[in-house]
This record gives C-alpha cells, structure tokens and sequence, in this order.
C-alpha cells in the first residue's frame, strides 16, 4: 500500500518520535520553522515530552545543553532547514567538547530541491562536521513495515549514541516533502505481526531497541600498578579540575585522606563544596601557587588528576613547572591534558577507580609518615593564602569582582546551582570563593571555554528545578550578558526562576590583565571594547526585576531577594576595569606576604 507524503509522515515521524520517548528522551526545544512541521507537530502532541519553544535558534540550542547537563540525559533540539541549523552550531561545539548529550534534529528539503536555489535551502550533510559524535542522513518518509522499522532504530539508537560514553550531541537530519502538515494514517489490515509490531511498536512502552552502555572499569593489573604507585609516593596530589558527576567527591576525598594527599578541587570539580570528608581539600592554591618560593617548594613526585584541565593558570604553571613528577590522568574516555605531561592516561570511570584504588594503599612506613607532613605542609599554606586573602577582600569597601565572586558564592544556599560565566567570573570564583560544607552545583560552560550562550545554558539549568535542582544564580560580565540577551525571553515565556547577577565593567575586563593592555593606542578600540549599555532596560524589556548594587549590602540583598523570589531578577554592579586589575594584584600581594612572613 502506497502512502502519500504527509500520511507516510505521520507514520514514519510518529514512530521515531515515539521512541525517542521510550528511550528516555523527556524534553524538545523547539525553534520554529515550516520544514520541520512534521516533526514539531507530532513531538507537541506527545503526552510524554515537554516541549519548550525558543525563538531564537541558538538560545534554543544553549538553553537544551543546559537542560542536558542538569539532568545527565539526552535533550532534543529541533529547528527548521536553512541557516537555522547553523545557529545550533556554537552550542553543538560546547556539547561534544563538555560531553553534554544532545540530539540535534535539523529538518531539510528532499533530495530534489538541493542545489537548484530553492529557499531556505543550504548543504547540511554533517553540518557540524567533527563536532557531531554521529550524523545520519535520514531516509525520506515511507510507511513500509521495514521503514518504520528502521525510524525506530534510528531513535533508540540515536539517543543511546548521544549518552554514550563520552556524551556528545548527534545530528540527525531529516528531509521531508510537501504536504508538511501529516494526515492521520491507518495500518493496513491484514498485516503480519511482525509488521504490526513495526507500526505500534513492543507492547509495554518498551523501546524497539533497549541499549545498555556501561561505564568503562579499569583492569585489575591496572588498579594494582597504580595502587602500588600511589602507596609509594611521598609527596602525592589530586587535582580535580572540571566535571560534572557529583558522586566523585566523596570516594575522591576518601582516597585523599586515605593516601595523605592535598585534593586541590577546581570550583567546577564538584568537590569544592559539599558533604564529604573535606580534610585534605585545598581550594586557596590560585592564590598561593602566584607566591614563586610556594610554587618553588612544594614538588610532588606523583600527581593523579581528574577531571578537565584546571580553570587555574597559576595550578597549570605549576604542573608544568614540576614536569619531573609522575602525572597520571583519569578520565572515562578523553585526553584532557593540554600541558602534554602525562605518563599514564587511564580511560576508566573515575567513581569507580577511587573506590577500587581506596582498599588497596598500602599504610605505614616511610612514605606514608612523609605523606602526614606533606599534606600539613600543603594545608598550613591553604590556611594562610585563605586567612590573608580573606582579610584583604573584607577591607575593599569599593566594587570588586573578586570579593562579588565570594559574596555570592556564600549567599547560594544548600543544594542551589551556581553558574559562572567563562572570562573573569569563573577565574575569580576560583580564586576567591572558599569551599565548605553546603551541597552546591556549580557549573559553567568550560568545553569550549566561550562566552556565548551563557544566559540560555544557564536558563537550560534553571528549567530542571523541578527535577530537584534548587534555587539557580548566574555571574556573568556585561559582554557574555549582552551577547545573549536574548535568552531572557525564554525566562519570561517558561516562567523561570533565577538569579543574574551582572559584573558590568563596560568592557572586555579579562584584557585588562593581559599583554593586549600595554597597546594604549588601539587596546580600547580592539579590546577593551566600551558600549556604555543600560541593563535596567534590558530588565524592562524582558519584564525582570531589577537592581543596581553599589554596595556590598546592596548586592547581598539583591541575591537574597533573588534567591527567595519568583521570577527572574537582575542585579547589576558596575566595576572599573582598571581599579579591578589593581585590587587583582593587591590580593595576590596580601597573601605573598603573609606566605613570605610564615616561611
């Protein structure tokens, strides 16, 4: 039996969209068009998906990497053909270098309407080239028992891919022909049962193909070889840069304490803050490690890192510094080490190491005697930078975007989501926000390390609340803000609770502490870049509550109200670029000092 176009759609697309379902699949944002019609239509009439329409492509595709990484499962993303694909692209980057799982569903012309000036129409065959982790061309839409076979597998599989280790968007791109609206179509009468079977699917809500990817476990010889280096080692680190599974801090900081290791816990590492046993974590080594007889002193021979590479330059300086010590990294499937100076790359879940390495060190003896001083040598210089700095930042009455990164951070209350924005933000958070027992969430989009997107990713968080995410609050500086201003219609549509806290210095302030600034001629044109923008009338615009903070009471008033609010609220402080690099510079002489003083 032949079907026409648009019957043939409601079949096909009905059967992958009630997969992708089946397969976990809860969520779509959705940017409209009119080629994907068939595919929005069927996805809106879902009872099992939410559908989240975006007007804007790429808030669209940052606001489902968002969603995405809160949740730790795929979230699907669907737009028209043409040049709104292409908006998916900065977000489609950001997913596989994070590994946030997307499933990017682009709709398309058929075959025949390529290359001969048809509207809206552009080459999207692997659009996203590397970036994708899977690209399908798919088939047109056909009712056949062996292609609703194939759109079903096409689905389970899809939404597998994107989960699979390592998490990653897949782009699935769908041509389809005119009628877009589909017509209701019936199953042939008298089929078999396996071709029923491919039109109504397993019986139970079961998926067509049930997928079953289980993290990778390190090989015993390889959990002893480094068990044994571990137990030998008189001076050993953890490092724990940026990650998102917050199930490592605990078995991470057991095995610190067990080996008598400093855990240096990035902000994004998920073990800064939280519950776990917190003894030997040191989150004051931003500061200390810029002090040159600190750096110089303290050499590990054996560091074991976790994680993305460390948001700290001055921690990467110092692993390059100590390129003699054994440097062994653990991750599940990528090679995060930009400073090339890994011995030993361990492809394994690290959950599960910590806990297959935890029974196997060996205690007593030398190195573990060297190991109780070495870890007291690494706190009393975390108690010192900390006690120092904190002074230092209590005494700057005027605005800094260091101590706004610490008042904030503290204001966040227990099982809250912090999110920075890449540039200064997350740097000063590094810096400046001191860990301690409260359970918090705190992520940024360090992938690809960019400034786009930042307000729809974090407004993608913010969406989960539901799901038990707690109250969300965003730093993020006047450019990133400006660059997607856009997303904060998403808030007003979605009814959204959050909390943004902008750092406006009028300006690019990351190049304020670069060699760019020693250009006086051309570093404000080129780098400094003032705009001289009003975000009250952004607030305005987008109906959010606004305040200006021009103190410190003021700002943790205005999160405060934020936080126990509904809504979105803007709080706005403004800086000056160049007081902000020499409040910088003060701190970090602060705890110079103080380290010098103690040596």
């Amino acid at each position: 039996m032949t079907f026409s176009p648009d019957r043939a759609a409601f079949a096909y697309v009905g059967a992958f969209v009630e997969e992708m379902s089946r397969s976990g699949v809860r969520h779509v944002c959705v940017a409209p068009g009119s080629r994907s019609t068939p595919l929005a239509l069927t996805i809106a009439r879902h009872p099992a998906l939410r559908t989240w329409v975006h007007l804007d492509e790429r808030v669209a595709a940052f606001f489902a990497l968002g969603m995405a990484r809160a949740l730790g499962a795929p979230v699907a993303l669907l737009c028209t053909s043409g040049t709104a694909a292409a908006n998916f692209f900065p977000a489609v980057v950001e997913a596989r270098r994070a590994g946030v799982p997307l499933l990017v569903l682009t709709a398309d012309r058929p075959p025949e309407l390529r290359d001969v000036g048809a509207a809206q129409t552009i080459d999207q065959i692997r659009l996203y080239g590397e970036h994708a982790k899977w690209f399908v061309q798919v088939a047109l839409p056909e009712a056949t028992p062996d292609m609703l076979r194939y759109a079903r597998t096409l689905a389970c599989r899809a939404a597998a891919a994107a989960a699979a280790v390592p998490a990653g968007p897949v782009h699935l791109n769908f041509p389809f022909r005119e009628p877009l609206v589909p017509s209701p179509a019936e199953a042939p009468a008298g089929m078999s049962d396996a071709d029923a079977l491919a039109w109504h699917g397993r019986p139970n809500g079961e998926p067509w193909v049930t997928v079953a990817d289980a993290p990778p476990i390190a090989e015993l010889a390889t959990i002893e070889r480094l068990a044994a280096r571990l137990s030998g080692a008189r001076r050993p680190l953890l490092v724990c840069g940026p990650q998102f599974d917050g199930t490592l801090a605990a078995p991470l900081a057991a095995l610190a304490r067990a080996l008598g290791a400093p855990l240096l816990a990035d902000p994004l590492s998920q073990a800064r803050w939280g519950t776990h046993d917190r003894s030997a974590v040191i989150d004051r080594y931003d500061a200390a490690l810029r002090h040159e007889t600190t750096a110089a002193a303290l050499t590990p021979d054996l560091v074991l890192r976790f994680g993305g590479p460390p948001t700290s330059k001055p921690l990467l300086q110092f692993l390059q510094r100590h390129a003699a010590a054994r440097q062994v990294v653990v991750d599940e499937a990528r090679w995060p080490d930009p400073t090339l100076l890994a011995a030993e790359v361990v492809h394994a879940d690290p959950r599960s190491l910590c806990e297959q390495l935890l029974p196997r060190l060996t205690a007593g003896g030398v190195a573990h005697a060297l190991r109780a001083d070495w870890l007291a040598t690494w706190t009393r210089v975390d108690c010192t930078a900390n006690a120092a700095l904190s002074k230092h930042v209590a005494d700057v009455d005027e605005p800094f975007e260091g101590r706004a990164l610490a008042e904030i951070a503290a204001l966040v209350p227990s099982g809250g989501t912090l999110f920075v924005s890449s540039s200064m933000p997350v740097r000063d958070l590094d810096a400046f926000a001191r860990g301690d027992a409260r359970p918090l969430r705190v992520l940024a989009n360090r992938g690809a390390n960019g400034i786009d997107g930042v307000v729809s990713t974090a407004l993608g968080v913010a969406a989960t609340r539901e799901q038990g995410g707690g109250p969300l609050v965003l730093v993020i500086g006047d450019i990133a803000f400006y660059h997607d201003m856009n997303a904060l219609l998403a808030a007003k549509l979605h009814a959204l609770d959050a909390t943004v806290v902008v750092l406006n210095n009028d300006g690019g302030g990351i190049f304020s502490f670069l060699p760019q600034a020693d250009d006086p001629a051309h570093f404000e044109e080129l780098f400094g870049t003032p705009h001289g923008l009003e975000f009250s009338a952004a607030a305005t615009l987008y109906g959010a509550r606004y305040r200006r903070a021009e103190t410190w009471p003021s700002l943790r008033e205005g999160v405060a109200e934020g936080i126990a609010g509904r809504g979105l609220h803007i709080v706005e402080m403004r800086t000056k670029r160049q007081r902000n690099v020499v409040l910088h510079r003060e701190a970090w002489g602060s705890v110079a000092a103080a380290l010098a003083g103690g040596a």
